[in-house]
């Protein structure tokens, strides 16, 4: 078994932080934590820690929060923690070079798309969208290029048709973490080797936006069911009928031809909806200022609300 190694993390949401339990777990020892800086978040705007940072404070491992890794005195500060290896999840700083040469075995990299498919900072929810039929975790050894490093390691999961952005995002949490311990214990022992990615089939993953989520009814309902599970739990597609805002948190194929977004049927089992080719049946939504209900708790107290003809996004 090779030594334990000292490790600095770089990270900042929820994923990221399940990879550093894995990590605090493990026999190396995690030096310091890197993390953006605290957040105004929630209805009070208070400064809120990023997960990893709070658990970071949870076991007592120092945490730096930079604004940039550019500036000469952060890299000081990281030179100084004499690390054999940096492991970066989500971090979201760009690391130059100067601090990618820090560690000994230098800095690997958990992404949750099998690369070189999706780069940039929305490759689960993008794979969802675009109708893949798979994606996983690849760890990979970073160099100065957005996702573009050697891939030492890769593991995969089918996408289902019920998968959403959260439920995938919370199985490649789970999946990931293995892999990183298994690559380090492999870039330890030197047996791990990086393979270079096909720069031609990369596509990248643009950051989601609440502008997206608009539904389109003259898109095909095949592509829109996708982008409802995909935006799920965030930003939540939407639509808006008799000029109030109807967020869709669930909905299915279904038959059926009229004018885009016009409503065909309502009934316990959902608000069939007419889109560019098919029709989708809104099976969970959410009216202004409510819960998300399924449908079928809407058509008991609203019915009238839902009456056919009326066009969703007019």
């Amino acid at each position: 078994m090779s030594q334990p190694l000292r490790i600095v993390f770089a990270g900042t949401p929820e994923f990221a932080a399940e990879h550093l339990k894995a990590l605090l777990a493990s026999e190396h020892r995690i030096v310091a934590v890197y993390t953006q800086p605290d957040r105004p978040a929630g209805r009070g705007q208070k400064l809120m820690p990023s997960p990893v940072k709070q658990l970071a404070v949870a076991h007592e491992i120092p945490v730096y929060q930079p604004l940039s890794l550019r500036d000469p005195q952060a890299q000081a500060e990281l030179a100084a923690l004499q690390p054999d290896l940096m492991v970066v999840v989500a971090y979201g700083l760009i690391l130059p070079q100067v601090v990618l040469d820090i560690p000994r075995l230098g800095c690997i990299n958990s992404h949750a798309s099998l690369l070189p498919r999706w780069r940039g900072a929305a490759p689960i929810q993008r794979a969802i969208e675009a109708g893949d039929a798979e994606t996983g975790v690849t760890v990979m050894q970073m160099e100065a290029g957005l996702d573009t490093g050697p891939m030492l390691l890769k593991v995969s999961t089918p996408i289902a048709d019920s998968d959403t952005g959260g439920s995938l995002h919370d199985r490649l949490a789970r999946i990931g973490p293995p892999a990183v311990l298994e690559a380090i214990a492999g870039l330890a022992d030197g047996t791990l080797r990086g393979e270079v990615q096909d720069d031609a089939r990369a596509c990248y993953a643009h950051k989601l936006s609440k502008d997206e989520a608009r539904i389109d009814w003259s898109r095909p309902a095949v592509e829109l069911v996708r982008q409802i599970r995909a935006f799920h739990p965030w930003p939540i597609s939407q639509t808006t009928l008799a000029g109030e805002v109807l967020k869709v948190h669930g909905a299915e194929l279904a038959e059926g031809r009229a004018t885009p977004g016009e409503i065909l049927a309502a009934d316990r089992q959902g608000l069939l909806v007419a889109c560019g080719e098919g029709a989708l049946r809104l099976t969970r939504l959410q009216l202004p200022g409510g819960k998300a209900l399924a449908f079928a708790d809407l058509f008991n107290s609203r019915r009238e609300q839902f009456a056919a003809g009326q066009v969703l996004g007019a």
